[in-house]
C-alpha cells in the first residue's frame, strides 16, 4: 500500500484554553478543558497562528500531572524576541481554541521506585513539575528538587511548591538558586543544595545546556550514576509538522521486513532501502507519531525489540534510553536481515 501524503488531522487535536493563569510576571499557564492521554514529562506541539499567514510550530511541556485530578495544562516563559512565547503570554485568553499535535516526548520515567533528584532552570521546570507532583501523588520514594532562577520574583509555580512541601513535608526538598544573589550556577555550588542521600536516586534535569551540564557534573560528583542521570533536550522546529508530509513510496515486498507493534496493533511492511522507518510506516498508512522528524524532539522513539537500525542523528536520546533499545523511527535505517518494534 502507498500513500501521498499523511492526513495531518489524524496527529492533531484541538485545544480549548479554560483558564489562564499568570505564574511570573513573565510566565502564564494555559489550562484546558479538552481531557489528554499523557504521560509526566511530555510536551504539546502547539500551533500558534502568524500575521503573514505561515503558521509556526513550538513545543511546550505539560505542567500537569496525569496522577492528579487537575486539567491538563502547559506553562509558558516569554522569551525575549520569541515570536510565539510572546504571542501566547500577551494573547492567550479563557474560550480560544488552540491546534495541537498529540503529546509526545521521552522525558518520562521508567521507574518511581527510587528516590529522585529533579534539576530546573527557568522554564524547565515546566516538565520537572508534572514529573514531581506525579512522584508525590501516587508513588512513595523521596524527591529532591533543585531550581535555579534569575531571582525569587522569576520563580514559576512558587505557590505550588509550598503547598506540596505543607502537603509532603518528609519525602520533599526543594532548594533554590538565584542567579541575582549567588553568581550563575556552579559545579560546588549545586553540589552543596544537593542532599548527602541522592547516591541511589535517578535524576531528570531541563533547562539551558550549560546549566545541564554544570548540574550533570555536580550529580556524579555527589554520587548519581551517569546512566540514571535524563536530560531534556529542545531544539527549534525547522519543519511545520502540521504540514501534510509527502512520504517516500514503499512499494510491495521490497526491502528489509519489519514487524511493528503501533499502540497495540500489529503491522507488517517491508522498509525500502535507506528509508527511514518513519517514512516506510508512514506509507504504509500506520498512524506513527512524529513531530520534528529531525531527531531532537523524541516524539517518534520506538523500542527495537531485534534487529539492528543506524541512526543518522540522535539529539535527544540518552545513553539509558539507547540502552534499553529506545530509537527515533525518524532517523533510523534498517541494517538487519529483519527487525520488530514496539510503538506504546
Amino acid at each position: 500500500m502507498t500513500i501521498d501524503s499523511v492526513d495531518v488531522a489524524v496527529h492533531t487535536v484541538r485545544l480549548q484554553v479554560d483558564e489562564v493563569i499568570r505564574e511570573t510576571a513573565d510566565a502564564v499557564t494555559l489550562v484546558f478543558s479538552t481531557p489528554l492521554d499523557y504521560r509526566p514529562g511530555q510536551f504539546l506541539t502547539l500551533e500558534i497562528p502568524s500575521p503573514d499567514g505561515e503558521p509556526a510550530a513550538r513545543c511546550y511541556s505539560l505542567s500537569s500531572s496525569p496522577a492528579t485530578r487537575e486539567r491538563a495544562a502547559i506553562s509558558v516563559k516569554r522569551t525575549a524576541g520569541g515570536f510565539a512565547s510572546n504571542w501566547i503570554c500577551d494573547t492567550a485568553a479563557a474560550g480560544m481554541t488552540l491546534t495541537s499535535l498529540h503529546p509526545a516526548g521521552t522525558f518520562v520515567p521508567t521507574r518511581w521506585d527510587r528516590p529522585l533528584v529533579l534539576v530546573a532552570a527557568g522554564s524547565g521546570i515546566t516538565p520537572i513539575m508534572s514529573i514531581l507532583k506525579t512522584a508525590l501523588t501516587s508513588h512513595g520514594e523521596r524527591v529532591v528538587l533543585l531550581y535555579a532562577n534569575r531571582s525569587r520574583d522569576s520563580v514559576m509555580f512558587a505557590d505550588t511548591l509550598d503547598e506540596l512541601l505543607r502537603r509532603f513535608p518528609t519525602r520533599l526538598t526543594v532548594a533554590h538558586w538565584y542567579e541575582a544573589e549567588s553568581g550563575l550556577p556552579t559545579d560546588a555550588g549545586l553540589r552543596d543544595l544537593l542532599d548527602t542521600s541522592v547516591e541511589n536516586a535517578d535524576a531528570y534535569l531541563c533547562g539551558p545546556e550549560p546549566f545541564m551540564e554544570v548540574a550533570r557534573r555536580s550529580l556524579v560528583t555527589s554520587g548519581v550514576s551517569q546512566e540514571n542521570i535524563h536530560r531534556e533536550v529542545f531544539a527549534s522546529l525547522t519543519s511545520n509538522p502540521f504540514r501534510a508530509v509527502a512520504p517516500t513510496p514503499t512499494g510491495s515486498g521490497i526491502g528489509t521486513p519489519v514487524e511493528a507493534e503501533v499502540e497495540g496493533e500489529t503491522h507488517s511492511f517491508h522498509c525500502p532501502p535507506d528509508t527511514v522507518l518513519l517514512d516506510a510506516m508512514l506509507s504504509e498508512g500506520i498512524d506513527a507519531p512524529f513531530v520534528c522528524r529531525e531527531g531532537n524532539c523524541g516524539a517518534c522513539a520506538f523500542t527495537l525489540l531485534s534487529g539492528e537500525v543506524h541512526m543518522h542523528v540522535n539529539d535527544t536520546l540518552d545513553d539509558y534510553e539507547l540502552k534499553k533499545g529506545v530509537r527515533l523511527a525518524c532517523q533510523s535505517v534498517p541494517v538487519s536481515d529483519s527487525l520488530r518494534l514496539e510503538i506504546e
